[in-house]
């Protein structure tokens, strides 16, 4: 596995407030959140970039979604509404080259102009 922060933190090398966790899936608050729900949720798999996600991790990245569906009802942010991002590349913001999704919600978000 490449020597990222989120590898680190699945490998339990740096620590995390994680509130999610399955064989294929962990999920964390971010460090520096930009709501008051502010959640990661990465594969335990390799992925680098939503552009190398392989039609036969399909199935993983649905879970993904599933995994935030459970994590805004347990944060009790699913019936107000929430956002769901991925970032992608140098242009998309990415910071961390291990792909995940942000979880974002618990206030009125604001719109994505750009």
């Amino acid at each position: 596995m490449s020597d990222t922060i989120f590898s680190k933190i699945i490998n339990r090398e740096l620590p995390a407030d994680i509130v999610y966790e399955d064989d294929q899936l962990l999920a964390f608050r971010d460090i520096n959140p930009q709501a008051p729900v502010h959640v990661l949720v990465i594969p335990k798999a390799e992925i680098a970039t939503v552009n190398d996600i392989e039609a036969g991790q399909a199935e993983l990245i649905g879970k993904m979604v599933l995994a935030a569906q459970k994590i805004a009802a347990d944060e009790g942010i699913a019936d107000d509404g929430y956002r769901l991002v991925f970032n992608c590349n140098q242009h998309g913001c990415q910071v961390v080259f291990h792909l995940h999704m942000h979880l974002l919600g618990g206030k009125q978000l604001r719109g994505l102009a750009g």
